[in-house]
């Protein structure tokens, strides 16, 4: 093993502990960014609802799923997640959230977060395989964000966020693995439909809403020239809400995402006829180019015939998007109870769970809870909790 192909090891060896349970192949389009942990869903409640989010966003978690939802909030409100990542695959892996709003009145709403992904402790050998010691990994994104009222119904919001990642703390030779260290920003529109009256059934309530997310330059985590793009997120869904009376309250949501990162490979070879001597060189489109670029199907490794041969499989675009569906029933406003189901094509991503959630909320305090049951038999997002608490201080 060389001195490169050992430094790179050390750095991706964190990353895939979290890249193995946000897209399984490496081909797909995930698999040509760094930073993932700016995808896990932070919240129990959105979480509980197959991750659907982005059109309900009415409490300080709009900051990840629509920050144009914080528009129209009052008061202040904090909330903290705490949840064991990838239980079935890590025992030291642990993923931190804290997220606060406040309303200044006739601006708007304020919010601010702090995501902390720990990726736990790692062993640092040389290319003999010589134990050097031990490297701690970690993934840190500090933002703030605001949202306010553009025109009756519609809003609109913004945010920033400073990202370090921190995945090999190591030295190889004269190259040193350093943090890297990137900005994104989110842009999100909500629009609130006229709520109206259905017979049989109550008042109702119906809200769109979108957010591109994570727009923002490569990361690089040393002085070498290779940079990775940040996860430029694309969310646009629906909630509906039915007020059945003053006591029962159901809301459906539905969400579909797409991954922004387009990834070309450009292969070289001495001998056209032996593809041993053949070198595939990677290289990713900049944020505002794949915001567009990557409307287009993709191949992604999907089998090897034999050792010199690999089987390939288009993705169209819509093979391509994440499905989110989720419900959520509060009674009196004390009690909620809560399920989804979320989708991922099995080459792109390959995630297909149930989720299921409760919440309870009393005076200023609530605490929700959240449980993935993952389809597939050992899959390292099965048996992921989440547990948030909210504190929603004086309106």
């Amino acid at each position: 093993m060389t001195r490169t192909t050992h430094y790179r090891a050390c750095l991706l060896l964190p990353l895939l502990l979290v890249a193995v349970a946000l897209a399984r192949p490496v081909a797909a389009q995930i698999g040509g960014a760094a930073v993932v942990f700016l995808m896990i869903e932070p919240d129990s409640r959105a979480a509980g609802m197959g991750n659907a989010g982005v059109a309900i966003a009415d409490n300080a978690n709009a900051v990840f799923w629509n920050p144009a939802g914080l528009a129209g909030q009052v008061g202040t409100e904090a909330a903290l997640t705490h949840s064991r990542w990838l239980p079935e695959l890590s025992k030291d892996l642990f993923f931190e959230y804290l997220v606060a709003k406040h309303n200044i009145e006739g601006w708007g709403t304020l919010g601010a977060h702090v995501t902390y992904l720990n990726l736990g402790e790692h062993e640092h050998r040389d290319a003999n395989n010589t134990p050097l010691g031990t490297f701690r990994s970690y993934d840190l994104s500090v933002g703030l964000s605001y949202g306010f009222q553009l025109m009756k119904g519609l809003s609109i919001g913004t945010g920033i966020r400073w990202i370090r990642s921190n995945l090999a703390s190591v030295k190889v030779g004269a190259q040193e693995a350093e943090p890297g260290v990137s900005v994104g920003v989110d842009l999100g529109l909500l629009y609130k439909f006229p709520q109206f009256y259905l017979p049989g059934i109550g008042t109702t309530r119906y809200r769109l809403g979108f957010n591109l997310a994570n727009m923002g330059p490569k990361i690089q985590y040393s002085d070498s020239e290779q940079s990775d793009p940040i996860p430029t997120f694309f969310r646009a869904g629906q909630a509906v809400t039915f007020d059945f009376d003053e006591y029962n309250r159901i809301t459906l949501a539905t969400d579909v995402a797409k991954i922004l990162v387009r990834q070309r490979v450009t292969t070289t070879c001495l001998d056209p006829d032996d593809p041993k001597t053949c070198l595939a060189t990677y290289s990713s489109d900049p944020f505002y180019k794949a915001i567009f670029s990557s409307w287009t199907p993709i191949e992604v490794l999907s089998g090897a015939v034999n050792d010199e041969e690999q089987e390939y499989e288009q993705l169209s675009v819509l093979q391509q998007l994440l499905f989110s569906l989720g419900f959520e029933y509060w009674y009196n406003n004390l009690f909620a109870a809560r399920g989804g189901y979320f989708y991922e094509n099995p080459y792109n991503g390959n995630r297909e769970f149930l989720t299921f959630g409760v919440g309870i909320r009393y005076n200023i305090a609530g605490v929700d809870f959240s449980y993935i049951y993952a389809l597939e038999e050992n899959h390292p997002l099965a048996n992921t909790m989440r547990f948030s608490l909210l504190l929603n201080f004086a309106r």
